[in-house]
């Protein structure tokens, strides 16, 4: 039975893709020291149906400082999930946790991965990298220009991949990742907040005028491209992974006020810098060589979210 290495695993993303190893008879080693990026009784809470399962291992530890090569030695494939996330807090001096977290742990990996015989490194990397590209839909080959130092960061994380599989032979692949949402994703993202506050009716803080437009892409997708990147040839070592569409944001607002029965409590705030104006994935590089075909429809994965968030506050009552 093939063992997988998980990093981040107690993160929204990490999770999902952790079950879907579990679920597909796989054995997951799963790393995450918890970080307080935000609260870590969110990430124990991902971890808990983990845990119960024997097929599951969780080390907490800090993978910049820890012994790399004794856990690589016993894993075929390795899915790097592990990062520090957010645009807006990327500036200013908190940039050095983003180097750190993400730069230099992706680099003591694919050190580490030089010398041990693993099938496939799959790197978690971030529409992030286009910045404001005017060639939409994005393809792998569109300008790079990143519009936030944490957009710098995952691209030399991606470049690191692609150094370390020209001169070194590590076996890596990078998905950029479009728009994640659905049920575990962060407290600071934009859908958790929304339906969160229009349960409760609390204000909602939207930066910028509502007509940015994303391609929203639902975890579980994510989970499958991730599986799909370890178990299939990867020539191109770079794919786009996005949700199909892309939607305005007003449109999701309206689409959540519909859904909720009731009005949301909007306040429009000036722009934050590093956010784009648009994002959009052409995905038929993933498609053609790793057979990635999203199967959820942002609407039905807002409604699996609002679900996943009113059970999950029910439970906690």
């Amino acid at each position: 039975m093939s063992t997988c290495l998980v990093t981040g695993c107690a993160g929204f993303i990490g999770s999902h893709v952790c079950e879907a190893l579990l679920a597909k008879g796989l054995k997951v080693i799963g790393i995450d020291c918890l970080t307080d990026f935000y609260p870590a009784g969110r990430k124990r809470a991902n971890l808990a149906p983990l845990l119960s399962s024997p097929g599951f291992q969780w080390i907490e530890a800090d993978l910049y400082a820890m012994d790399l090569p004794s856990v690589l030695a016993k894993v075929d494939r390795v899915f790097h999930l592990a990062a520090r996330a957010g645009v807006r807090s990327s500036w200013g001096e908190s940039f050095d946790l983003y180097i750190r977290e993400n730069m230099g742990v992706t680099q003591r990996l694919l050190e580490a991965c030089r010398t041990a015989r693993i099938e496939r490194f799959v790197n978690a990397s971030s529409s992030s990298v286009y910045g404001n590209t005017p060639d939409l839909p994005a393809r792998e080959d569109s300008r790079l220009c990143p519009a936030s130092p944490y957009g710098v960061t995952k691209l030399a994380a991606e470049k690191l991949c692609d150094v370390y599989r020209s001169e070194m032979g590590v076996p890596a692949v990078s998905l950029r990742l479009f728009t994640v949402f659905g049920p575990r994703q962060r407290p600071d993202m934009a859908f958790d907040r929304f339906i969160r506050a229009g349960l409760s009716g609390d204000p909602i803080h939207i930066y910028g005028d509502g007509s940015q437009v994303r391609n929203f892409t639902y975890v579980s997708d994510v989970a499958d491209a991730f599986l799909l990147a370890a178990e299939r040839e990867c020539p191109s070592g770079v794919y786009n992974i996005g949700g199909g569409c892309t939607v305005r944001l007003s449109e999701v607002l309206a689409f959540i006020e519909e859904s909720l029965g009731r009005a949301l409590n909007l306040h429009f705030e000036p722009k934050a810098a590093g956010d784009v104006n648009a994002t959009d994935a052409d995905t038929s590089l993933a498609h053609h060589e790793i057979g990635f075909s999203p199967k959820i429809t942002w609407k039905e994965g807002i409604l699996r979210q609002i679900e996943w968030i009113r059970n999950s506050q029910a439970s906690c009552c």
